[in-house]
């Protein structure tokens, strides 16, 4: 059993997260991932109204008695949503576990610190990390640029920004970018962090609500197949490759692109659409270079089991007997 600050402070059997996805962290994966041992977000902007988070929340709870959160992901926009509806909704719902990500969370967290909910802050930089620290954040996810969404603009890989987070940052934190099995969680808590969050991974899971045929694509791709796109406008994100995020790349290389240049290409709303009739080609959708990783579609369950009884045996034959302790032991 691998037992971390992580799994103490949220009550978790694994050392495992499920983070938030947009059109993806709905309910019957995040039970999927509680009942397995981990952590699991259901995504608040999914559900378009604070009324059908509530429900949704209400769903989830009917599909699991173990601990799960909501992911509150707050961006800028012309017409923003109504934030504090849906965080209401999340603190009236008897939810104790919230990921923040996005833009500045302080307003947020002290609310909910006042309800007793804890606070993961999802950070792409250690400036960052520090500073949600500050603000009262319980706990701190870190984004290497290897991770689907939005790594930030420093392009700092894992293998660097979780050492150097853990360095500064007091509070527990866990690993995202890249993570996708035994191997990653093994050198995630090498590396300082206190376990794994995983994106890609668990979208290719039974319970994940996408399509079969993207599933299916995610287990053909490999670590070549994302594309960043938005680079030109500050705001990168890496998503799967395909025909659309060719051609937003291709414009974004002609030069002073704008929005308005590639709205009609990267709209939500056709992302939503590759999710739920399973045309892989027909918008942009988020996935990330664990891709590469990713054989198979076991369900929750068992790919934490999977990841968690690999993870020990790494530690207990492969490390230990690089140090001369599994032999001795044996010799004993």
């Amino acid at each position: 059993m691998l037992k971390t600050r992580f799994t103490e402070l949220f009550g978790v059997e694994h050392p495992i997260a499920q983070g938030g996805m947009q059109w993806v962290g709905r309910a019957e994966l995040v039970a999927g991932v509680a009942n397995g041992g981990g952590l699991g977000f259901i995504t608040a902007l999914t559900q378009p109204t604070p009324e059908d988070l509530a429900k949704e929340i209400k769903k989830c709870q009917g599909l699991t008695d173990k601990p799960f959160g909501v992911n509150l992901t707050i961006l800028p926009a012309l017409k923003p949503p109504p934030y504090e509806e849906y965080r209401q909704a999340i603190i009236d719902s008897g939810v104790k576990i919230v990921e923040t990500a996005g833009n500045n969370p302080a307003d947020h967290i002290v609310e909910f610190k006042k309800a007793g909910v804890k606070v993961i802050h999802k950070c792409t930089a250690v400036r960052h990390a520090l500073k949600a620290e500050k603000m009262g954040a319980d706990a701190i996810s870190i984004d290497g640029f290897e991770c689907a969404g939005h790594p930030g603009e420093d392009d700092i890989p894992g293998l660097i920004l979780i050492p150097a987070a853990a360095d500064k940052v007091k509070i527990p934190m866990i690993a995202s970018g890249g993570f996708g099995d035994a191997r990653g969680l093994v050198a995630a808590l090498a590396l300082g962090a206190e376990g794994i969050n995983m994106g890609t991974r668990f979208m290719a899971t039974a319970e994940s609500p996408i399509h079969q045929k993207v599933k299916e694509q995610i287990v053909e791709n490999d670590e070549r197949a994302t594309d960043l796109i938005f680079r030109t406008l500050r705001n990168t994100a890496r998503v799967a490759r395909n025909e659309v995020s060719q051609e937003v790349v291709a414009i974004e290389r002609k030069g002073n692109a704008k929005i308005e240049d590639i709205a009609h290409l990267v709209a939500g709303a056709r992302g939503k659409v590759v999710y739920e009739e399973g045309d892989p080609n027909y918008g942009i959708w988020s996935a990330g270079m664990v891709q590469g990783l990713i054989h198979d579609v076991p369900t929750c369950g068992e790919l934490i089991s999977r990841i968690v009884t690999e993870a020990e045996a790494i530690i207990a034959s492969r490390l230990g007997g690089m140090t001369g302790k599994a032999s001795a032991q044996a010799a004993e």
